[in-house]
């Protein structure tokens, strides 16, 4: 029988300035070599306990801990973070969190140097790294150039060049696209063959079914459920809903690639036309000066969309890779990117530049660049034109946001904050709006609250454009899928 490698006995948590104890007498055994799935809803404890284990808690997050945790021989109350930096690898939720370097090569390096290796032995662990994540497409680039899914990517394989012995993943396959998940999944198959202790805190469950060795169910800081691997992958469809988790299989059919663009014939009164959307990340010295992007500047393009018909009162999924140019497409749209020469046409009025941020909304995947007040309620009144407390509070209460809407939004977990910037969407009251991966991160019953949400927006009269790698949510409120291949529109279709 293999020895343990993770300790946590007893443990209670509370944050400090929160009320309200997050982990209660939690205690877990990690043997060495177990891949161990946390799931449960969002706010449950998952997060805590990775935190636990890298020593984030108590050593970056302040709070009241209660009990002991030992890691690898490690007592983490007295172990400094840099002590374990080569013994447990991290791959965060938000991976812009853990990037210390401006480019790939270097941020996939930065451990290795960080630890003091030899340059051979640097250049050995980045060529393997880059090798197992298949990032070979990835080198030489800016990290701000980089899609959220691939910014995930250059996290996982920094984390890999370490060779730690404990490698802990909080929502990695929260910004990837299918193809990216079964490429991760890979890796995880790889690093459980390698005898790597692995714990995996997700919300996504099918890529992940017939890895984990072990899987705990969490709720309120504690331990609701527990299964081995086998027996959880055997639980029934209706078992799984009434965990209240997503599900063990996925639908890949509206994803699937397809040559034919059936575009839907939507006549001009009934639209949102979208005229002239160009534009390049290249730089190209004084070529805006001179003169607008047409789509004769293909070869330059990393959009370009001559036009394009949006159904009035309809929620449109944005389906496509990561890196193909789905953000772009909404950045432009409401006019984030200023070099854009896109009009947004509707009843008859032409939006651009500045007037499409009149026009449009915009929740980012990245929601921490647009959270700037100090408590939920006041985010959401700063997007309210004209100031209205009940409507507020019921826009939260929809989004199951009330309880917190004093508390600090950077205080909140990854999906909590995802809930407040789309209360803000709401309360924005524009007539397009567009959500870049509102649901990464999310569990199924806020997950099903957000798609309940767009459906009840479109039929208010807005337009609802929703990038995304969630095949539930496309299900449950999508009535158009609108493909982005390579900045270009690849299909175009009715979701039926």
């Amino acid at each position: 029988m293999m020895n343990s490698i993770i300790e946590i006995n007893n443990v209670s948590f509370r944050y400090k300035g929160s009320d309200e104890g997050l982990l209660q007498d939690f205690s877990l055994s990690v043997k060495k070599g177990e891949v161990l799935l946390l799931c449960g809803g969002s706010g449950s404890g998952k997060t805590s306990v990775i935190r636990l284990i890298n020593g984030l808690i108590p050593h970056y997050y302040p709070g009241e801990l209660e009990g002991d945790i030992h890691v690898a021989g490690h007592d983490i109350k007295a172990t400094e973070l840099y002590e374990l930096a080569g013994i447990v690898g991290t791959v965060f939720q938000n991976p812009r969190s853990q990037f210390f370097s401006v480019d790939t090569d270097g941020e996939i390096v930065f451990g290795p140097e960080n630890i003091g290796l030899s340059p051979d032995e640097i250049i050995r662990r980045k060529q393997d790294a880059v090798k197992e994540m298949n990032i070979e497409a990835l080198l030489g680039k800016s990290l701000f150039e980089l899609s959220g899914g691939e910014k995930q990517k250059i996290a996982c394989a920094s984390v890999s060049a370490l060779l730690p012995d404990i490698i802990l993943l909080d929502e990695p396959s929260a910004n990837l696209d299918l193809t990216a998940t079964a490429d991760l999944r890979k890796t995880i198959i790889k690093w459980k063959k390698q005898g790597k202790t692995i714990i995996i805190s997700e919300h996504r469950l099918w890529y992940l079914r017939d890895i984990a060795d072990r899987v705990i169910c969490m709720e309120n800081g504690k331990i609701k459920n527990e299964w081995k691997g086998t027996e959880f992958s055997g639980l029934s469809a209706e078992s799984i809903r009434n965990l209240r988790l997503r599900p063990l299989t996925v639908e890949n059919s509206f994803f699937e690639e397809t040559n034919e663009l059936s575009v839907p014939d939507i006549p001009d009164e009934a639209a949102v036309i979208l005229e002239n959307f160009f534009f390049t990340y290249k730089h190209i010295p004084y070529l805006f000066f001179r003169r607008k992007l047409t789509q004769a500047d293909s070869d330059i393009l990393s959009l370009n969309i001559p036009r394009l018909k949006l159904p009035k009162g309809r929620v449109i999924g944005i389906v496509g890779r990561n890196g193909t140019g789905k953000s772009t497409f909404l950045r432009c749209i409401c006019g984030l990117e200023k070099n854009c020469p896109g009009a947004i046409i509707s009843d008859g009025k032409a939006y651009k530049g500045k007037g499409r941020t009149e026009y449009c909304y915009m929740v980012m995947q990245d929601v921490n660049h647009q959270l700037f007040t100090d408590s939920v309620m006041s985010e959401v009144l700063l997007s309210m034109k004209e100031k209205d407390e009940q409507a507020c509070e019921d826009i939260l209460e929809k989004l199951g946001l009330l309880p917190f809407k004093y508390k600090h939004p950077m205080a909140l977990s990854g999906g909590q904050k995802q809930r407040v910037a789309i209360a803000s969407a709401v309360a924005a009251g524009a007539r397009l709006l567009l959500f870049d991966e509102p649901t990464s991160g999310l569990d199924l019953s806020h997950m099903e609250n957000v798609g309940q949400l767009l459906t009840d927006l479109s039929k208010t009269g807005s337009t609802v454009l929703v990038s995304t790698h969630d095949p539930e949510l496309i299900e449950q409120c999508c009535d158009f899928i609108l493909s982005i291949d390579k900045g270009q529109v690849g299909y175009y279709r009715n979701k039926a």
